[in-house]
């Protein structure tokens, strides 16, 4: 369980939006203050709960961590749902208990070429893995989105790493993007490609990778309650049949480790989850 130098009472340093595209889409930028975490895994995640939840939200959310300082810890969030409205209605000084850093991150393998694949706010772990890698040269970042860039806090990470979007406007472009995941992933046969997204995103990337030889690894959102394995709220299932909790197995796993993302007959889209942070 979470102890109590994990649990902690912090206070809103500032909140919203990017854009005018990131207000109108409920896209929006959270920075609480640092309890004292020094060091945070890309790809690892806490659970906010403000005061407002009250009794008829029980649950926190779950989010990842999009940024450590010395003063702050920062999310990138969108608005989805009953939770993410309430947390939206936060204000500079309001407080709110979190807990984490939680889970187990993305592969780090400095000498390895490696790329990141994005959609829409799973782009979210990939700027502290970024921001801390210590040869963004290797690291190539391709984010598929719907909503306006600008929207996103994608140009500062572009001004680290080589890095490309596609913006999905029409009917059609979904294929063509996964046309472009195609042609980038099969360069990286050998390589390590981490994905982040909604899930038929993910089994995309995983099957392709698959097919040219790289090593897969990726990030779910499966609901969470808890965080810390007790409510078993979060289970996926591996090749052998074992219920893993993704809040503390994961939420990062190689994907041939999952029997939905391992290629196996008869295992496609096996799960207990389903997008978190609602």
């Amino acid at each position: 369980m979470v102890d109590h130098d994990t649990c902690r009472e912090v206070t809103v340093i500032s909140r919203g939006p990017l854009s005018q595209a990131g207000q109108q889409s409920g896209l929006w930028r959270l920075a609480v203050a640092n309890p004292g975490w020094d060091k945070v895994a890309a790809g690892q995640f806490a659970m906010l709960r403000p005061p407002s939840f009250g009794l008829e939200m029980a649950w926190a959310r779950p989010f990842s961590i999009f940024g450590v300082t010395p003063g702050t810890v920062e999310f990138f969030i969108q608005t989805t749902g009953r939770g993410t409205a309430r947390l939206a209605e936060l204000s500079v000084g309001d407080p709110l208990v979190m807990w984490g850093p939680l889970g187990r991150g993305f592969a780090v393998e400095p000498d390895t070429p490696t790329l990141l694949l994005a959609g829409g706010v799973g782009l979210a772990p990939f700027g502290p893995y970024i921001a801390s890698h210590p040869a963004p040269g290797n690291l190539r970042l391709l984010f598929g989105h719907r909503v306006p860039l600008d929207a996103y806090p994608f140009a500062a990470m572009a001004a680290r790493v080589a890095a490309e979007s596609f913006h999905e406007k029409e009917p059609g472009d979904l294929d063509r993007f996964l046309g472009l995941l195609r042609e980038r992933v099969a360069g990286y046969s050998g390589g390590l490609v981490l994905a982040c997204g909604p899930r038929p995103f993910l089994a995309a990337v995983a099957d392709m990778g698959r097919a040219v030889g790289a090593r897969v690894q990726v990030s779910l959102e499966n609901r969470m309650a808890c965080g810390v394995g007790a409510c078993l709220g979060c289970v996926e299932k591996d090749v052998t049949g074992q219920l893993l909790q993704t809040c503390v197995r994961g939420p990062v796993f190689w994907a041939k480790d999952l029997a939905a993302f391992s290629g196996e007959p008869g295992t496609a889209g096996e799960s207990g989850g389903c997008a978190c942070g609602s």
